[in-house]
């Protein structure tokens, strides 16, 4: 995960948050006490042992349970969850210990939190992508008439609008988040299967009508297709981020100049050189984008599980799907700052296009 030095850069905005070792923690515990619920539903547990369940899932959220401890302990099982469910089960007593957990297994927890978090975070950074575009489609609105010149092969081409320039940019974005909701609205969903897979869909159901989240007919332990469909669509969009990131450090080239990075006073100051401005929110959104397709790839190589639960795979899709979530959140949160603080030199634009048919004069 992203070390604190850098997370000014790599985990901006709140999406950062959700996919944190508390963010996660805060769903399973979710997971459980809706578990916990659905089993009184269908007279596994009594109604009492599922509300102190629920009354302890409750308090060890948000810092009622030490999250180091239970990170330290689940290294020694390849699970945070064996550590947790043993602490759940403690704080509950022996009255109410079996009704913790009832006939799942670690990975129905892992994975519907999972599920969890990615909700969450497709919606936060989904807001930040979304003013990104909007910042966007507004300049291609103020400059639909201002002349500008096209560029193909990084070469100088025919005259166009800086408005055509920004509403593309405005598209690709556009396409890239829908493209992202609409995976997620499609793949988020509980896994409650049990031990290989079998268990019987009537607690399954009820948990996924508990948190809100599609049920589906198979359980989906060692079918990663869910997952990798994320993964990709959060490549997508931080691809389309880092597109017009890249634009604006093209435009914004000193022998350029045609727009020019906002935002707070002092930003983009150099170590070494007093004169330059330099493109930072432009330069994180790329760098973001940049460390996202080998995550990417990481998430599809993990399809390749074995049979019914995968030795390592899985245990290794956690930490790349944080990051994909947290660097596409961060992506998109400097994506908006670049976009709505991006100032642009419409006299540059002219100059720059007068010089051009001055060249090509006989």
């Amino acid at each position: 995960m992203t070390s604190d030095l850098f997370a000014g850069t790599y985990s901006r905005g709140e999406a950062a948050d959700a996919v944190s070792g508390r963010g996660w923690l805060n769903a399973m515990l979710l997971v459980e006490a809706a578990l916990a619920r659905a089993c009184a539903g269908e007279g596994l547990v009594t109604g009492a042992a599922a509300d102190a369940v629920e009354r302890v899932c409750a308090a060890a959220m948000d810092g009622g349970i030490e999250l180091q401890a239970i990170a330290q302990a689940g290294a020694e099982h390849a699970t945070p969850v064996v550590p947790l469910v043993t602490e759940l089960r403690s704080r509950v007593g022996p009255e109410f210990a079996a009704a913790v957990h009832l006939g799942a297994t670690s990975q129905d927890i892992i994975d519907t939190a999972a599920m969890l978090v990615v909700r969450q975070a497709v919606s936060i950074l989904g807001e930040d992508a979304r003013a990104a575009a909007g910042a966007c489609a507004l300049l291609a609105q103020v400059h639909v008439e201002t002349p500008a010149l096209g560029r193909t092969l990084l070469q100088p081409a025919l005259p166009t609008t800086f408005g055509h320039k920004a509403s593309v940019w405005a598209a690709t974005v556009t396409d890239a988040l829908d493209s992202l909701e609409a995976v997620a609205a499609d793949v988020v969903a509980v896994q409650m299967g049990g031990a290989v897979g079998g268990r019987p869909p009537a607690v399954g159901a009820r948990v996924a009508q508990e948190l809100g989240m599609a049920h589906p007919s198979v359980a989906w332990h060692t079918n990663r297709v869910r997952i990798a469909r994320i993964a990709a669509a959060l490549g997508v969009l931080t691809g389309a981020l880092g597109k017009v990131a890249r634009d604006v450090t093209l435009l914004a080239q000193g022998e350029v100049g045609e727009v020019h990075e906002g935002g707070p006073p002092g930003r983009g100051g150099s170590s070494a050189m007093a004169h330059k401005h330099n493109p930072v929110a432009a330069v994180s959104v790329l760098a973001c984008s940049r460390r996202v397709p080998g995550l990417v790839a990481t998430m599809l190589v993990n399809m390749e599980q074995e049979h019914e639960r995968a030795a390592g795979a899985w245990q290794a899709e956690w930490g790349t799907l944080s990051e994909l979530l947290s660097l596409t959140g961060s992506a998109a949160a400097w994506a908006a700052d670049l976009m709505t603080n991006l100032e642009v030199d419409p006299e540059r634009m002219r100059a720059n296009l007068a010089e051009l048919a001055d060249t090509e004069k006989p």
